[in-house]
């Protein structure tokens, strides 16, 4: 699949003037990427960010931006008949145990589709919102490759 419209990313104000790093969650890792592994973790819709990036309950400071995007190829994990072609499903991508093995060294399943679908050249991947309080239809679009493919909104430089 493609997509092309906006994304929103909720960023912690140290990376505000990088919103298109990825740096954070190549230092930390996160359900979608190992450590080492840059990713953006980006949302279809601004309230949908906000849940993500405050998981830990009361809101904290946080930069949103949107994102001009026009990607692909992308994995549609919404999809159970695509996840299956890849060896996923829905239930493996909901699993909220990856953070603890994350933790303990152990293998992260979602990780490692994350690494069979980079090998097979997918800029990134649909997913289903997991956050607290999210809609049944809040989807993230957590992206692996984006080079040229996004466009920062900030027609007025407040993040120059």
């Amino acid at each position: 699949m493609h997509y092309a419209g906006l994304l929103y990313r909720a960023l912690n104000p140290v990376w505000a003037r990088q919103p298109l790093s990825g740096e954070g969650a190549a230092r930390f890792g996160g359900r979608f990427n190992r450590i080492g592994r840059a990713a953006l973790y980006t949302s279809l819709a601004p309230d949908t960010t906000i849940r993500e990036a405050n998981r830990v309950g009361v809101l904290q400071p946080t930069v949103l931006v949107a994102l001009r995007a026009d990607i692909g190829p992308l994995l549609d994990g919404t999809d159970p008949a695509a996840l299956a072609e890849h060896d996923a499903t829905p239930q493996m991508l909901a699993d909220p145990a990856w953070a603890e093995a994350m933790a303990r060294g152990r293998p992260v399943p979602t990780q490692a589709l994350a690494e069979r679908l980079v090998a097979a050249g997918f800029a990134g991947m649909l997913v289903p919102s997991y956050a607290r309080g999210a809609p049944a239809d809040a989807l993230n679009l957590v992206l692996w490759r984006w080079d040229g493919a996004l466009t920062l909104v900030d027609d007025e430089g407040r993040l120059r």
